[in-house]
Formats: structure tokens, sequence, C-alpha cells
């Protein structure tokens, strides 16, 4: 079995611009989390809140490759997974950005209902991001409702 959520979406900015709304904890809470402890830094442990859920997450940055690639792990020990977010500048205002979530566990029942909420997730957020950066729209995000 595949066990990664593999997501992947045009925006219309520089390989920069989204690399710094990746980065930046304050340019993140206009389209993803509340807030984070940090900038995304290699070798960094940081932790990201969602107000309106009243949660919070920790990553650990595992490699940062300016302005091309953002790899980290979280979720409960022993259930990590590591994402990894990259880009890949198509002219100087078009990105292909792509997030890659593995190490589902394969013998997780539940497996499947995990691996759909993590795509329609990062769906949405390249969604937020997207609407963020090409339209200045800081409203989309915590819209989602379950």
């Amino acid at each position: 079995m595949d066990t990664q959520v593999i997501t992947k979406m045009n925006i219309r900015k520089s390989a920069h611009e989204i690399f710094e709304a990746l980065v930046d904890p304050d340019r993140m809470s206009n389209y993803w989390f509340s807030s984070g402890t940090h900038r995304v830094e290699q070798g960094k442990k940081i932790i990201w809140r969602y107000d309106e859920y009243k949660a919070e997450v920790e990553i650990n940055v595992l490699e940062v490759e300016q302005e091309k690639k953002i790899v980290f792990s979280w979720g409960a020990e022993g259930q990590e997974t590591i994402v990894t977010i990259s880009l890949e500048e198509l002219d100087r205002a078009h990105t292909l950005i792509e997030v890659n979530e593995s190490g589902f566990q394969e013998d997780d029942p539940e497996i499947v209902h995990k691996m759909m909420g993590q795509k329609e997730g990062w769906v949405y957020m390249l969604t937020c991001l997207k609407g963020y950066l090409e339209n200045g729209i800081v409203t989309l995000r915590a819209s989602l409702v379950h």
C-alpha cells in the first residue's frame, strides 16, 4: 500500500513569496495556523497553534532548502508522519507547490480515514495559501467545519 498523500497546486507567485509565507509565522497566520513559536528553520522544534480549534501541534523541522523545500515531522509519538513541501518555480510568476505527507502506519485500521483527512487538510491549506498570496484573502483560515 502507498502510504503517502500528495497534493499539488499552482500558485501565481514566485517561489520566494510562497516560501516566506510558509516559514514566517506572522504570514502563516493569514491563511493556516493562528501562530507559531518560531520561523521555520532546520533543526528547530516549533509549536503551531490553532486558536479557533483550541489545538496545537509540535513540528520538528528536519530540512529547509531556501525557496525549494521544507521537511518536517509531526504527529503523536509512534504515529509521526513526514511532510515534504516542495516548490518548483515555473517562471517568476508561477510556482508549483507539492505537499507529500508520508509514513502512515499500514496496519492502522483507521489509515484510510486518516489519509483522506490529511488530503482534505492539505487541499484546504493550499487553497487558503493561494487565496492569500494571489488575492490578499485572509478570511478563509480556520473556516473548515467538520
